[in-house]
């Protein structure tokens, strides 16, 4: 009982005492802090006391592209427990290749009447994607909230790393390293979040970048980086850090050493990265801040009917590892 307590209090974010009162149903607690209790009951997961159990919490969906690469948890972390804290029950739906598409999950989420809906890499990412699922969400008048870029015509709120900031950090750190053959792994063509890479770098650069383009794998990013470092680049920006790893293989399988003869950063600044050989340069995505200022968003759509179709963009950091060094001379 109490490291149930325990988990209960920390993931609503009152004290221990706190929880005891609301479970045994006693004064002195405000509305909002019951509810979050209570959410926070749910969502680890633990039964509710049998004359609570008719209370139901309300539900808002979470709708994730993976799980692999570990930004997502990352961000389901941050998103489900300032959501528990607000009241809600956040309902996770993360997609696998051959598995419920994210057009599928849009109309379970319906079934089950959610508040509303977060989503991050979606289809609404690439162009050339369906969004029709999408525009039901529009009819219905459903709360949505995008994380990271989109197509424009969608017209939901979005929360975003400024792609532009970013690849100035990457670009010109590698500049300052004295890097004059730089090339980039983005994603698919209609990827969003890479046009905007791109077009950055052809703003920024006063050299040629060469472009190579992969899949969110670590497999599709060896060969692209393969390309780009036969044709001689020694500085590569990638739009992940998955990518990154991918290019960092490629280089090495080519007899190259990382970074003594070619330099990689990456985008994300995902768990683990200190922990690759070489620790991993990357630009920073501020998950945490990203990440509760979607479900802000979220709530004052659904609490407050407020409108939003504006985008948020939250700066990254670049952070300096040991996968980049001086050019060779």
């Amino acid at each position: 009982m109490t490291k149930r307590l325990a988990e209960v209090a920390k993931k609503a974010g009152v004290s221990e005492a706190t929880v005891s009162r609301v479970l045994n149903g006693r004064s002195g607690v405000s509305e909002a802090t019951r509810t979050s209790v209570l959410t926070a009951l749910d969502v680890l997961g633990y039964e509710r006391p049998t004359k609570l159990r008719g209370e139901r919490a309300r539900l808002v969906g979470l709708v994730l592209p993976e799980l692999q690469n570990p930004i997502f948890p990352a961000l389901a972390e941050v998103v489900t427990s300032s959501l528990a804290q607000r009241g809600f029950t956040p309902a996770l739906c993360a997609r696998t290749i051959g598995g419920v598409p994210e057009s599928d999950y849009v109309e379970m989420l319906l079934d089950h009447q959610v508040s509303g809906v977060i989503f991050a890499g979606g289809s609404y990412a690439l162009a050339d994607a369906s969004h029709e699922h999408y525009l039901r969400l529009t009819e219905r008048g459903l709360p949505v909230v995008l994380v990271n870029a989109g197509v424009d015509e969608l017209g939901f709120p979005r929360v975003s790393t400024d792609d532009a900031v970013a690849v100035e950090q990457a670009y010109g750190h590698l500049r300052s390293l004295g890097h004059e053959r730089i090339g980039m792994v983005l994603g698919p063509e209609g990827h969003i979040p890479s046009r905007r890479k791109l077009l950055a770098m052809i703003q920024a650069a006063d050299i040629e970048a060469e472009v190579e383009r992969s899949s969110f794998s670590m497999e599709g990013a060896r060969v692209a980086a393969t390309k780009l470092v036969e044709r001689g680049v020694t500085g590569i920006i990638c739009a992940s850090d998955v990518l990154a790893l991918g290019a960092i293989r490629a280089a090495r399988r080519l007899g190259k050493a990382v970074p003594a003869d070619v330099s990689v950063v990456g985008f994300d600044d995902s768990a683990f990265m200190t922990c690759t050989d070489p620790p991993l340069t990357t630009v920073r995505q501020p998950i945490e801040t990203m990440g509760q200022a979607a479900v802000d968003l979220l709530v004052s759509q659904i609490d407050e009917a407020r409108e939003f179709s504006d985008e948020l963009l939250f700066e990254p950091e670049l952070v300096v590892r040991g996968s980049t060094a001086p050019a060779r001379r």
